[in-house]
């Protein structure tokens, strides 16, 4: 037996009455909480505040749930419509299976749809959350510890996750994934650990370059730095996992989709350098655009000729 290792928590769900909580939703949750108040700090500092990162949050969260299951599906649509398969499970998200990329790509989508409808710069929201983005998934990544799932391979290493047979938790099924029995005591790398603390060590770089760059780059250069980080660790930390993946040349679908969003991120960088619009510039439109809307609320419009004038400016 090991003298040093992770113990897994011998529980991944309460009850309430009849009302069951799962440790994974709380941890979601948790996770979005915090990327809302990142995103509200850095955005009000840009001239925004907190009712128009709320509305984007009812807007974004929704559609990033929905597109994180869709991307879940599609690319593991066995479990749940294969000859072991009960299609019933698609609704059942609180039994793990999110998809980052279809997460973010919704998500996204959702948050420009609604930035272009109130005139706000999408670049400045997307450096203004990239940070909490990141911190947000590594607290959710504590959701797949509760859950005993997406560990990586066996490992002598003294913070080696150790398993265990309590509850009701998704590892205890799923261990080794191939099928084969594990010797007892068998630990295995905690690839959750890692992306949490990646994740965390690319938030605080972000926001240290963000203020020390922040008149040399254009808006939306932090947002794709995040792209570019994560994906960097999601290469190698997703080549570690050992649960069923489609494959592709004998490489996990998901690396190659990492590899090809970091590629992506980067041209996405250079582009940003070449097209895009200062952070100062962006600055003083959301200002325009945050006053307009608070002589609104106050009932004090301005005419509507002036105000597209200013908020397009």
């Amino acid at each position: 037996m090991p003298l040093a290792y992770i113990p897994s928590p011998t529980v991944s769900q309460f009850s309430i009455g009849s009302l069951t909580i799962h440790f994974y939703a709380l941890c979601i949750l948790a996770g979005i909480i915090a990327a809302v108040w990142i995103g509200t700090e850095r955005w009000k500092k840009l001239g925004g505040n907190f009712d128009q990162i709320l509305d984007i949050t009812l807007c974004a969260v929704p559609a990033g749930i929905i597109g994180a299951r869709i991307y879940h599906i599609i690319t593991t649509p066995e479990r749940f419509f294969g000859p072991t398969g009960n299609w019933v499970d698609m609704f059942r998200i609180w039994n793990g299976g999110l998809g980052i990329w279809g997460g973010i790509a919704f998500g996204a989508l959702a948050a420009w749809a609604w930035c272009r409808h109130k005139h706000y710069p999408m670049a400045l929201l997307a450096d203004s959350i990239a940070p909490g983005l990141l911190v947000a998934q590594a607290i959710g990544r504590l959701g797949n510890w509760f859950n005993q799932e997406l560990y990586g391979a066996p490992t002598t290493l003294p913070w080696g996750l150790k398993l265990n047979n309590v509850g009701s938790a998704i590892g205890q099924s799923e261990r080794c994934y191939d099928g084969a029995s594990c010797p007892t005591g068998t630990l295995f790398h905690p690839t959750f650990l890692y992306e949490l603390i990646w994740n965390l060590i690319g938030a605080a770089l972000i926001i240290w370059l963000g203020r020390k760059t922040v008149r040399a780059l254009n808006a939306g250069s932090q947002f794709t730095m995040y792209v570019m980080w994560y994906t960097a660790g999601r290469t190698w930390i997703e080549a570690l996992r050992i649960d069923f993946a489609h494959e592709f040349l004998g490489v996990r679908i998901n690396v190659w989709v990492s590899i090809a969003v970091f590629v992506a991120g980067a041209v996405a960088f250079i582009l940003v350098q070449r097209f895009g619009s200062a952070t100062a510039s962006l600055t003083e439109r959301l200002r325009t655009v945050s006053e307009a809307e608070s002589m609104e609320s106050a009932g004090t419009k301005r005419p509507a000729d002036e105000e597209t004038r200013s908020a397009r400016r």
